[in-house]
């Protein structure tokens, strides 16, 4: 045990003795007050520092007695001062932990809670009864889009049917209808007189012609 808790421990009022110790509240709310106090009680100092300077210039060599006892009260009071900051900073390192010490212990507190709660939860929960649970929501899954593939793929109504015996069948049918529409065509007849020769200027000129393109294959 530390000498802090000792000393606390072996001090302090009837009523804290009863109640097991101040709360971290009120230890908090004391130093707080103590800090104010301490600090008011250095404004006081650095006001009589000031004014009993301002005393021993006022003086200087006209009265050098008067002169150094204000200098004097100005050492004590700067002495007094620079104990108050020494006890300022030992106070608000104390503050500081024991608002820390407060925080951490709320928060294991609420922690403590939580952690009670999520076992009250858990305490209706059966791991072998969640497996069969996922088990029965993966197999509803795998059914459930089985159904669906099922529905969205197209219908093969009648397509037992060979294709090429369909198409067959059709052109059978096509060349029948071409046949029937045949017999009612009504075909020209063949003149009974012969058709006239071609004139002899005209024949002359194929056969020139014809001469012409002989002598331009040899040629070439």
């Amino acid at each position: 045990m530390s000498k802090i808790s000792r000393f606390f421990k072996g001090g302090g009022s009837a009523a804290s003795k009863g109640r097991g110790g101040p709360s971290p509240q009120e230890a908090l709310a004391r130093l707080r007050e103590t800090e104010e106090m301490l600090s008011k009680k250095q404004e006081y100092l650095e006001t009589r520092i000031e004014r009993e300077l301002a005393v021993a210039r006022q003086h200087g060599t006209k009265n050098r007695r008067a002169a150094l006892q204000a200098l004097k009260r100005k050492k004590r009071y700067e002495k007094q001062l620079s104990q108050i900051d020494g006890t300022l900073s030992t106070i608000e390192f104390q503050r500081e932990a024991l608002e820390n010490s407060h925080t951490n212990t709320e928060v294991l507190k609420n922690m403590g809670y939580a952690a009670q709660a999520m076992k009250k939860v858990h305490e209706n929960m059966d791991l072998n009864k969640i497996d069969d649970l996922m088990q029965d929501i993966t197999e509803q899954q795998d059914v459930a889009q089985e159904i669906s593939d099922a529905i969205s793929n197209r219908a093969t109504f009648g397509d037992e049917f060979d294709e090429d015996e369909l198409m067959a069948e059709l052109e059978e049918l096509e060349q029948e209808e071409l046949n029937k529409g045949m017999r009612h065509v009504r075909l020209p007849s063949v003149p009974s007189t012969s058709l006239p020769s071609r004139p002899a200027s005209t024949r002359r000129r194929a056969e020139d012609e014809d001469e012409m393109k002989k002598l331009a294959a040899w040629a070439s």
